[in-house]
Order: structure tokens, then sequence, then C-alpha cells
């Protein structure tokens, strides 16, 4: 489009000298009139590329979404800058938390990396939390462990074993449940494989993730931050088929990550808590 107006700007000028210098009367009137089409051109172009630069403007500017009524620690953590990733779960940039959890940028495609822990007692019951009422997603939802993002940093962008999100995984493990972090070291954790989902938790927030799936056996000390869960729990597998069951009679509410894993993987990898080798996968992507 800026070629085409020089080349416009270019002609008229041409044409300009033409009539200046043209003592042909039948010439200078041709040349005058073509200067005045060229012009009038000109004039479209410049109304076109103004056209095209609002509309552009407006493509990419991000939408005004007020926090003053949310809770302040957990506004501050909406500054924190998540892992873009394309739909085969390759690093494409960073954005912020706020950015990538607004319904508006999910609906365009916006997909960051997260993973979800679940930790189970040495009576192999998994320890659950609720959600604090702070929470920005999902407020009061019962869910898994610990479900959160690695960070764009060196030490949580290193990928090779998900060493990055395991580490993302510790470091949250000790911010939201209290649990030291030589309790729940990178290696203790076992990958297991990996889900796409989305979902909305209301008209402005959501969530649209590649989560890494990782399992742990030990008995952890717990010293919950009530900014983050309103309460935690152990479960054992009737005792939580009981809490699905509840949630589908709306009677208690549970995260839509925890309850698709829960509805096709979880109990099956739950009865082999001792044998999981055979059920990592690191090649496939669940698209749940």
């Amino acid at each position: 489009m800026v070629r085409a107006v020089w080349a416009v700007l270019r002609m008229v000028s041409c044409e300009g000298v033409s009539v200046l210098k043209s003592n042909v009367p039948g010439r200078a009137a041709a040349a005058a009139t073509r200067l005045r089409n060229n012009r009038s051109a000109v004039t479209d172009c410049r109304r076109t590329i103004f056209s095209e630069a609002r509309h552009l403007q407006s493509a990419i500017r991000m939408p005004e979404i007020t926090t003053d009524h949310l809770d302040e620690k957990q506004v501050k953590l909406l500054a924190e800058m998540c892992i873009l990733i394309d739909e085969d779960d390759h690093k494409i940039g960073a954005d912020t938390k706020k950015n990538c959890h607004l319904n508006s940028n999910i609906d365009k495609g916006l997909l960051h990396r997260a993973f979800s822990v679940f930790i189970f007692n040495s009576e192999e019951k998994l320890l659950l939390q609720q959600r604090s009422d702070a929470k920005i997603t999902f407020p009061g939802c019962f869910t898994n462990t610990c479900c959160s993002h690695p960070l764009h940093t060196e030490s949580e962008l290193e990928e090779k074993d998900a060493i990055g999100v395991r580490r993302a995984a510790q470091r949250r493990l000790k911010a939201e449940l209290g649990i030291p972090m030589e309790q729940v070291t990178p290696d203790e954790m076992t990958y297991l494989t990996r889900i796409h989902y989305k979902a909305q938790s209301d008209g402005v927030w959501g969530e649209h993730e590649i989560d890494y799936i990782l399992f742990m056996q030990k008995n952890v000390e717990l010293s919950p931050d009530p900014n983050e869960i309103k309460s935690h729990c152990y479960v054992s597998k009737e005792e939580l088929k009981e809490m699905l069951e509840k949630a589908k009679r709306k009677e208690l509410e549970i995260t839509p990550w925890f309850s698709l894993i829960a509805e096709t993987f979880l109990f099956k990898w739950w009865d082999n808590l001792q044998n999981l080798k055979q059920f990592m996968d690191h090649n496939n992507i669940h698209r749940m």
C-alpha cells in the first residue's frame, strides 16, 4: 500500500512538471486533467491507509479489563510471564498471566503451558485442594493437589525431561500448600503425559492450556496459604467418586481440568501407582 502511494505521488509530481512546461494548450489541458485524476487517487489511497491503520490498531489493542474488584495479591500475580506455545507445545513467546486468561484472547487462540500435580500419601489417598474464593479463575472449586504454570524464566523454560515444568511445580507446591521444597524435589515427580483443554470460568476469565501431568507418592508437611487454598483433604478412590457424583448434582464444584482427568485417566493411573512407567507418554498430547 505504501509503495502504491509513493508511485502515485511520483506520477503527480511528474504530471505537475509537464503542465508547467507545456506551451501547447491542448496538451496542457490533458495533463491538467491527468493531474486532477492522480490527486484524487492519492486522496483515496490516503483514506484507505488511515482506515487500515485504525482497523489494525483496534485488532491488536488489548481489551480494557478492570481488576479493581479482585483480590490484591492475586492481581499482582497476573503480571507473571507465562510461556506461550502452539498446539504442539512448541514455545512461541511469552505473555502475562492476565492476558493468557482473558477469554477474549483465548478465543483468538492464545495458548500457554501449565501443569497439574497429584500427590498421594502412603495410604494411596489423593491430596485435594479447594481453591480460595480470592482466586480469579474457578474460585471455590475442588481440584487436584496443585495446578499452575511454569514461568518464562531460564530455569522453568528448560524442556529436557520436563525439568522446567517440574521445577515450577516444586515452586508452586511451596507457595500454595507450604510444602518444604526439599520434600517435593523435581526428581521425585513422575511426568506422565500432557492434556490440551479449554474452559471458561466466567464471561471474562478462562483457561486454555497444555497441561503436564505430574504424579508423586509421599507423605508431606502442609501449611496452606489461605489466599490460595480454602480447604484441603486426602480422599480415597471411593470418596473422590462420590465427590464427582455430587458435582454432577451441582452440590459442589470441581475444576474442569480435574474433572476431565478424573473421567478419563486418573483411576487407571491411581490403580498402578507402583507401576506408572507403563503409562508414560511424552510424544502425544491428549485433546480433551
